[in-house]
């Protein structure tokens, strides 16, 4: 089979799949799991024909998925990736650009650069920041932090270039007490460490408690939340900003989710103040609905992100807005391109439509699941519901009898303890259907579960 044909083979198997997602499993079934043993075999000695490795993709891989890409998953905060966004992804590998420079693709330069801008005006962000588009909101925050740590050593004195850490001055972190995994691995990662991050207490929806909020001077980072991972609260960020400003302090906000609010004229309030921080990081593939490996890193001080991530050397110099020099990658997909086909599709109002659609819906699915006698354990402000029955183990039976029809997916999680269930609502493929459909069936599990 010749190259083309093989990308043919693959264009049709991705089509049949895609027309598939309404109806499919959402998590395979036990049959589809056993089957990835087939995967399992030493290195072959010989090579095989690409049609039979594409085939063997298909045939062992496509029932093993789990279908995030459509209506009916609720588990993780996952957008199923737009038509626009999907199809530049294709056209975007068959390019095969290595994205760190202009010289080395002008065109992902260019688009990348202008997704950078329109990302800014999306979410009403400082438009002299700069924009790093990065794999994950992990990868994209240890850069921001980074960046963080390097200028408050600088105003104190230190050269973190030359010098490093060894004999610094110490950098205090504030973290909230229900910061996100990621935030705080970016930070063990640059030697923080985990056992000398100072928690800000939190109120009872997961925001931290101003009142109580530690200690801050010119040696602070302090990270806040746009969208706590399981209410989907924002912490008040009019009345913990200024002060850390006043203080000298660096403000990082992880806003993975949460930061979407912004494009939403009916949403944005409960995200004032965000605009104040000197850094945010947040996802395309959560609310923007584009595929993975697809997150920004977006910093007030263009200049200052760009000289703790430059990787400028001898045969491959660039201006500092390149991404290489934005990004911990050198070598790297032209990640921005996606977004910039979500965002020229969707626009300003189709951006904003969605967001307003995700948060109507969260709202019905969180009454319907109330009026049928379950514990609904947030306000709902964004996309998140989160819900409790009498007893742990009820609880934890009804995710495992929902999960079992196939029909629909959400996880479990931990809220204030005890053991809690979590649907997102961000795909736009979700119909209101679909959403009455989820709760029906939550409904009709409820007597598996007790």
């Amino acid at each position: 089979m010749d190259e083309l044909s093989l990308l043919r083979d693959a264009d049709t198997r991705a089509g049949r799949y895609l027309a598939s997602v309404t109806t499919r499993r959402v998590f395979p079934d036990p049959a589809a799991l056993a089957d990835l043993a087939m995967f399992d075999e030493p290195l072959p000695d010989e090579g095989t024909p690409a049609g039979e490795v594409l085939d063997r993709l298909d045939r062992y891989g496509s029932p093993a998925t789990v279908t995030t890409n459509g209506p009916h998953y609720f588990g993780f905060v996952v957008g199923a990736a737009l038509p626009a966004a999907s199809a530049a992804e294709r056209l975007m590998v068959s390019w095969d650009q290595c994205a760190s420079s202009f010289d080395n693709s002008p065109v992902a330069a260019t688009l990348e650069r202008i997704a950078g801008n329109w990302i800014l005006e999306a979410l009403d962000l400082p438009r002299e920041s700069a924009v790093g588009f990065g794999t994950s909101a992990t990868a994209c925050g240890l850069a921001c932090l980074a960046a963080a740590r390097r200028v408050l050593l600088a105003r104190a004195g230190w050269d973190f270039d030359a010098d490093g850490l060894i004999g610094a001055p110490e950098i205090r972190v504030i973290v909230s007490a229900t910061a996100h995994i990621t935030l705080r691995k970016a930070l063990r990662v640059l030697g923080f460490g985990l056992n000398r991050l100072i928690i800000a207490p939190v109120d009872d929806h997961g925001r931290i408690d101003p009142a109580q909020l530690p200690a801050l001077d010119d040696r602070t980072i302090l990270c806040l939340q746009a969208g706590e991972v399981n209410t989907g609260e924002s912490d008040p960020f009019l009345d913990i900003i200024p002060r850390a400003r006043t203080a000298g302090a660096w403000v990082h906000v992880d806003g993975a989710f949460g930061l979407w609010a912004r494009a939403s004229r009916t949403a944005s309030a409960m995200v004032d103040g965000v605009e104040l921080a000197d850094s945010w990081t947040t996802d395309g593939h959560k609310w923007l609905n584009t595929p993975y490996d697809g997150a920004m890193a977006i910093c007030r001080d263009r200049e200052a992100l760009a000289a703790a991530m430059n990787s400028d050397a001898a045969y491959s110099t660039a201006s500092a807005d390149a991404q290489k020099n934005l990004t911990l990658e050198f070598s790297r997909r032209a990640r921005g391109v996606p977004v910039w086909a979500a965002l020229r599709s969707l626009g300003r109002q189709g951006v904003e439509a969605m967001i307003d659609r995700h948060r109507r819906q969260a709202r019905r699915l969180a009454d319907l699941l109330a009026a049928a006698g379950i514990t609904v354990l947030n306000r709902v402000p964004l996309n998140q519901v989160l819900i409790r029955l009498s007893s742990d183990a009820e609880t934890l039976a009804l995710q495992k009898a929902a999960a079992a029809t196939g029909k629909a997916w959400f996880g479990t999680t931990l809220w204030q303890g005890k053991p809690a269930l979590r649907l997102s609502v961000s795909s736009w493929r979700t119909r209101d259907e679909d959403i009455d459909a989820v709760a029906a069936l939550i409904a009709g599990c409820l007597k598996v579960a007790a």
